[in-house]
């Protein structure tokens, strides 16, 4: 019976992308598992989605920020909205395939000890004169101490099938993971403090160390239509790559590796990619890079654990509105 299956709320942040909102949600018409409730949470976009979602998608919870929290703070409220015993974020400009939720639940009934997942990542539309779907995410390396840089397992690889069996990853991708209440009320809501990229690597960091494990799902995938939010080369990426890029080290390594890193911060990170951003006279993305380094500078202090989740707290009823 429908009743006796866990109820997944599914949360999605939305800013000035109505129409491809509104194909993600359409997907999710598609798929097997419907004991769920969908979130959108609008980040204050130019024009108030909420009508036309609602004229497609009735059933749908649209929450409007007032005013652009980023990527955590979209999805904290959507989480304090959120009834279910299992959550799953997924960027709006992905598409759910059938088995997707279905398999991913399966995953967390078959393992207690995970505590966050991703399912295998590809892009969407598959690339022309590709036959086959081409994997953007099957699971990360380590952040390494010295450059806070990892890898991402697959990427750009066909998918050929070679990612079948669900293993342990360093880090799940922000476009696709699926956790539990039971981790978010025990480790915290998302950090709200990077606004926009790493924040995902963080929050597996917290939830590594509270002793789950994180995980890829590859017999599960999604389709990402990657960087439509920022843009695949934008000033704002490359100002928050690089500020969360130290934050993360701030919050998340020893001292001895956070030495190690500032020491290849200073003589390698800094001077090469101003040189670069000076020589292709890209000077707007050189001082959004300098802004990012000034803003660790300034910012010493920093909160180290993000709020817990209180299942009767309130929305910021000052900041949102249903």
């Amino acid at each position: 019976m429908a009743s006796k299956l866990p109820l997944v709320s599914i949360i999605t942040v939305n800013y000035n992308q109505a129409q491809v909102t509104l194909e993600m949600l359409a997907s999710l018409k598609e798929s097997s598992f419907q004991n769920i409730e969908v979130i959108v949470v609008d980040n204050a976009s130019k024009i108030n989605p909420k009508p036309l979602i609602l004229k497609h998608f009735p059933d749908v919870k649209v929450i409007l920020s007032k005013e652009n929290l980023g990527f955590s703070g979209g999805n904290n409220i959507g989480i304090r909205a959120a009834k279910g015993d299992f959550l799953f974020f997924i960027n709006n400009d992905t598409e759910v395939t059938k088995d997707l939720i279905q398999t991913l639940l399966d995953t967390f009934e078959s393992n207690p000890e995970i505590g966050i997942l991703s399912p295998l990542i590809c892009y969407h539309p598959r690339p022309k004169g590709y036959e086959k779907d081409v994997i953007q995410y099957a699971g990360t390396t380590k952040v390494n101490a010295m450059t806070a840089r990892n890898t991402t397992i697959g990427e750009m690889e066909m998918d050929e099938g070679q990612y079948i069996k669900a293993r342990p990853t360093a880090y799940v991708h922000g476009a696709a993971m699926m956790t539990t209440r039971k981790v978010v009320e025990e480790v915290g809501l998302m950090p709200e403090l990077f606004f926009l990229y790493y924040e995902e690597l963080d929050w597996s960091e917290q939830i590594r160390r509270a002793g789950y494990k994180i995980y890829l799902q590859p017999d599960a995938k999604i389709f990402h239509k990657e960087s439509i939010s920022v843009g695949k080369s934008s000033v704002l990426k490359t100002h928050y790559l690089n500020r969360n890029r130290v934050l993360f080290v701030r919050r998340n390594r020893g001292f001895f590796e956070r030495i190690m890193f500032y020491i290849f911060l200073l003589i390698f990170t800094i001077p090469k990619n101003t040189v670069l951003f000076i020589l292709k006279g890209e000077w707007d993305h050189l001082k959004g890079f300098w802004k990012a380094i000034i803003w660790n500078l300034k910012n010493s202090a920093f909160e180290e654990n993000p709020p817990k989740l209180i299942r009767k707290e309130p929305l910021r009823t000052t900041k949102t509105e249903f």
